[in-house]
């Protein structure tokens, strides 16, 4: 569950934007997307280990 404080005199707008960031930070999407289809041990640790790879790759490149 998620608890956003909302107070006296703010907008609804922003309240709303809270909660989307909120929400999008805990990931929950994130883990309902991924428990819709069974992944094998073996391939989350292949794409984690490109992806670390890629970011790796990604932050060399800005360095130079």
């Amino acid at each position: 569950m998620i608890y956003i404080s909302v107070k006296d005199n703010e907008n609804l707008d922003k309240s709303l934007k809270k909660y989307k960031k909120k929400f999008e930070k805990i990931g929950i999407m994130k883990e309902l997307r991924s428990r819709q289809a069974f992944e094998k041990p073996s391939i989350t640790r292949r794409m984690e280990v490109r992806k670390a790879a890629y970011r790796q790759f990604v932050q060399n490149e800005a360095a130079q």
